[in-house]
């Protein structure tokens, strides 16, 4: 079974799908991590992030092994585990530069379907994982909040991670990325074959166990009878 769940930063995307593959016994897939760690890695060479031919050839040197468990995933760049490193606000300013990178984006989609091959089952979590990487998911969720609850969130995290950074530097930083990671998953929303779920406000448990209940029902479902987020027929 594979399931996939996208939408806006800070909209609870990584904790979400964790929390939903622990429950379901399956592989957890975080593809952002994926991105970010070609983008620390430019970082960590002085790179400049605005010449796409060098973007591109980090991107095909790296050698990313990415570890997923029901719990985690665990990404290591040329044999260094930057798990934790790439959440830093400075990585996340940079990694769009790579995740609109359509060179970088094809070898990626690529390696994120070869791992769904060997894994079988997953909880995939990205920005177009039921639009482009695994259009045959047996579920696709959409999840998004409001702005301001998703710069909260956001900022909670970078601070528990020791990070000094202020509300209008997040929300800044989320506002930029929105515009280029809402075109992913808007062929979703037209088609309507994702679930869309607004988490503004639901607490984490609220949602891990809205979606384990409608991947129950979409799993049992006849195709014509599958339910909408508001369990709808």
């Amino acid at each position: 079974m594979i399931i996939t769940i996208d939408g806006s930063a800070g909209s609870g995307k990584s904790t979400v799908a964790r929390k939903l593959a622990a429950r379901l016994g399956i592989a957890y897939l975080d593809t952002g991590a994926m991105y970010r760690a070609i983008a620390w890695v430019g970082l960590q060479q002085g790179i400049d992030f605005e010449d796409s031919a060098a973007l591109l050839e980090i991107a095909r040197r790296i050698t990313l092994e990415v570890d997923c468990g029901p719990t985690h995933t665990r990404i290591r760049a040329d044999g260094q585990d930057v798990s934790e490193a790439v959440r830093s606000l400075a990585v996340s300013e940079v990694t769009p530069y790579v995740a609109r990178h359509a060179g970088i984006r094809a070898l990626l989609v690529e390696r994120q379907r070869a791992l769904g091959r060997r894994l079988g089952s997953l909880v995939a979590e990205g920005r177009d994982q039921g639009s482009v990487v695994f259009t045959d998911a047996d579920v696709k969720f959409v999840l998004d909040a409001d702005p301001k609850v998703r710069a909260q969130r956001r900022l909670a995290d970078l601070t528990a991670d020791g990070e000094s950074v202020k509300i209008a530097e997040v929300m800044e930083n989320l506002i930029r990325r929105d515009q280029d990671d809402c075109v992913q998953w808007a062929p979703l929303l037209k088609s309507g074959e994702a679930i869309v779920l607004d988490t503004s406000h639901m607490e984490l448990a609220e949602v891990v166990d809205r979606l384990v209940e409608l991947v129950s029902d979409r799993v049992r479902a006849p195709a014509g009878l599958r339910p909408d987020a508001d369990g709808n027929a």
